[in-house]
């Protein structure tokens, strides 16, 4: 079979896995959206392939200036920080300091010492940091609000942009290829199998026309096991490190 490339061609993928059309699956259709939408959540959490490092630039409003924080798009999952900025009053322009040295001292590439031009550079970041610092932000992603600590009748000004270093989600409808993942596929199909069992584990022992007895606990308890393992394994081999905070 070709890679699956939609929802529904994954649904397929599952139900095939567990024996579909030559078992019956009970499980409802509804069940199996609510149990891909289960896999997709834990995905998103704990896969690094499901997420990615993005920036993003936003227009200042009056609205953002009178709420004193930005909404963020439900796609961002998180955001790390915003680039450095200085306000209109103290931009970038003739008379700052990086101009200054680049017109006196890097009149000729081949006549300056490079050396001393980065030291000079890390000395002025050093103390732009000690004077200005960054500015700390907090985010949640169920509020979808950033909040910006600095003074923001003085920071910024309506019109003015910001760049936000963000994670986001990977859309599986733009990009396709994400519902083929195989470790998607097969934490999909664990979690469908737990719901089977679910549904059929409370007939246990009764005997069907031609001999066959359900069992579902059985089936319920590979489930569990299976979901374990996987579970396990995306997050010790996929799972992202936990960023270290200094200070």
């Amino acid at each position: 079979m070709s890679n699956i490339t939609s929802r529904e061609l994954l649904k397929d993928y599952c139900l095939r896995r567990l024996g579909f059309p030559v078992i019956e699956i009970n499980v409802d259709d509804d069940q199996i959206d609510d149990r891909l939408d289960d896999a997709f959540q834990f995905y998103r959490d704990y896969h690094y392939d499901a997420i990615e490092k993005v920036y993003l630039k936003h227009l200042i409003t009056q609205t953002d200036l009178d709420n004193k924080y930005i909404d963020v798009p439900d796609y961002i999952i998180g955001v790390t920080g915003i680039l450095p900025f200085t306000n209109k009053a103290t931009g970038n322009n003739l008379y700052s300091l990086q101009y200054q040295i680049l017109i006196n001292d890097l009149y000729s590439l081949m006549s300056t010492d490079l050396i001393y031009f980065y030291e000079v550079k890390r000395h002025i970041e050093l103390i732009n940091f000690l004077l200005s610092g960054q500015k700390s932000v907090r985010f949640n992603r169920h509020t979808n609000r950033l909040y910006v600590d600095m003074n923001w009748a003085e920071g910024v000004a309506a019109g003015d942009y910001i760049i936000l270093e963000a994670t986001r989600v990977l859309d599986p409808e733009t990009y396709t290829d994400v519902y083929n993942d195989r470790f998607l596929k097969m934490y999909a199909t664990a979690l469908i199998k737990r719901q089977w069992g679910e549904n059929i584990k409370k007939f246990g022992g009764i005997q069907l026309p031609g001999g066959v007895v359900l069992n579902g606990k059985e089936t319920y308890d590979e489930a569990v096991e299976e979901i374990k393992q996987i579970e396990a394994q995306m997050q010790s081999m996929f799972e992202l490190p936990v960023d270290l905070m200094v200070g």
